[in-house]
């Protein structure tokens, strides 16, 4: 029959002979950005070649689905159903990565090829999300070495183009909710807040992306010609920018200022550490009077991504036709992500912004999700993890990102968890990503807990 602490000794024996590094190598030598259409072959050659084997070799039927986006990257439904009458968990995790940027990283290092320096392994996708999936598989391969079986079934799903918004993700769970029908979500994704102590969130804040434009004319005007006579659209921009947010990033549109933020989620995040030496938070910054926990998990956030007037790498002596910035705000369950625009759009108004656009064809949407912390999964898995690590978890109501968590919560239904195995320094996204291989092997640990548990877990486990 096996034991729990066996299976926890088989899990200690796969990452202390190296066989973990050796898997994330060979996940992260495929090169699956999926912002790069060229790389489409990439993205099914990930599925094919890395992650099938796997699969397989612990009795997974697969099932290779294509996007119903026009060359997005493809999905992969796996299913191992050891009794109709038991309950069905669904995993959830993402191969594709962002960008290289091979240009960017530090000598000695290159993002598809696996280093170890101290605790640390470098590599595109070592943190998100190839190593964190890769994590929950081995746990959960441990646990059926040890017992011979689960004693519940398992469902896996894996995009192929969450770095891109999902594109098909949300019409595949419609679609194919027979085939991903679960009683939960269990997954992982984004940071623990402390490397050393395990994290629980049970959804996201959600993320829109648009960009305020403003085009006055054609071409540059020379400035000692025009300048005082011609209208100048980075400083209108500029301005414009200004009324959204105090010089402190307070939020100045009363539609943008949640209320969700009840005595219950406050006290849940009263104790929580939040931030680090890399960077070093700005405690100044933000809605003033709420603690860095709130401003983080329980508000909403508006951020300037990126902005453009002229020709920065080779500035003239010209007043430009046009500017153009790219925005984000990060929202959390209560604000209405379909009157996010319209309530900007009044607000530029209001203010005599009239000629700055909001163009959001490109922008990305993510919808704010949020289980009850009275859950009785939530309290499953946090005792299952406070077994095995000896901590009390950090247990936050969501996630400061954003995910497509709502294609599980609303589309599908399931209540959701999230155990993610990263930390916030991982420069996730950034040259010289990295997974720490302490907090790996913890999270494989923690996983095989978690996985060998839920065999004894009864059906009010998963109700509302």
């Amino acid at each position: 029959m096996g034991s729990r602490q066996n299976a926890i000794i088989r899990t200690d024996r796969y990452f202390q002979s190296g066989e973990f590094v050796e898997d994330l190598a060979r996940l992260v030598a495929h090169p699956t950005e999926s912002q790069k259409p060229d790389q489409l072959h990439h993205l099914h050659a990930y599925i094919d070649e890395a992650i099938a084997p796997i699969l397989a070799a612990m009795d997974f039927d697969l099932e290779k689905l294509p996007n119903s986006q026009p060359d997005k990257g493809p999905f992969l439904i796996a299913s191992r159903i050891e009794s109709t009458d038991l309950p069905t968990i669904l995993i959830y995790g993402h191969g594709d990565v962002v960008r290289g940027q091979k240009d960017q990283w530090r000598e000695g290092l290159s993002p598809f090829e696996t280093k170890i320096e101290g605790d640390r392994i470098y590599g595109r996708g070592t943190a998100d999300n190839k190593g964190q999936h890769l994590i929950n598989l081995m746990a959960l391969n441990s646990v059926l070495q040890e017992r011979g079986f689960l004693g519940y079934n398992v469902k896996f799903l894996l995009e192929m183009g969450e770095e891109t918004g999902s594109p098909g993700l949300h019409s595949l769970c419609a679609e194919q909710s027979d085939a991903l029908s679960a009683d939960a979500l269990i997954a992982s994704d984004g940071p623990r807040l402390q490397p050393g102590t395990p994290t629980i969130f049970t959804g996201s804040r959600g993320g829109i992306n648009f960009d305020l434009v403003v085009h006055l004319r054609i071409g540059a005007h020379h400035s000692g010609n025009f300048g005082g006579l011609l209208a100048d659209p980075a400083i209108i921009l500029a301005h414009a920018l200004a009324s959204i947010t105090d010089k402190q990033g307070q939020l100045l549109i009363d539609a943008w200022r949640p209320t969700s933020l009840t005595p219950q989620v406050s006290a849940l995040l009263a104790d929580l550490p939040i931030g680090g030496d890399e960077p070093a938070i700005d405690e100044y910054w933000g809605e003033a009077g709420l603690l860095p926990a709130e401003r983080a998990f329980g508000w909403n956030s508006f951020a300037v991504l990126a902005m453009k007037s002229g020709v920065p790498e080779a500035p003239v002596n010209a007043i430009s036709g046009h500017a153009r910035a790219t925005c984000q705000l990060r929202f959390v369950v209560g604000t209405d992500p379909q009157e996010i625009l319209p309530a900007l759009r009044t607000h530029l108004d209001a203010h005599g912004f009239d000629m700055v656009k909001i163009d959001s064809e490109s922008g990305a949407l993510f919808h704010a999700t949020r289980l009850s912390t009275e859950h009785p999964l939530l309290k499953f898995v946090a005792s299952s993890l406070a077994t095995t690590s000896g901590q009390r978890p950090h247990i936050l109501p969501n996630l400061a990102g954003s995910l497509p968590n709502d294609c599980f919560a609303e589309i599908l239904g399931l209540p959701t968890i999230w155990v993610p195995h990263s930390y916030a320094a991982c420069s996730q996204h950034a040259p010289n990503e990295h997974l720490l291989m302490s907090t790996s092997q913890d999270a494989l640990r923690c996983m095989t807990g978690v996985f060998w548990d839920l065999a004894d877990a009864g059906p009010k486990t998963y109700q509302t």
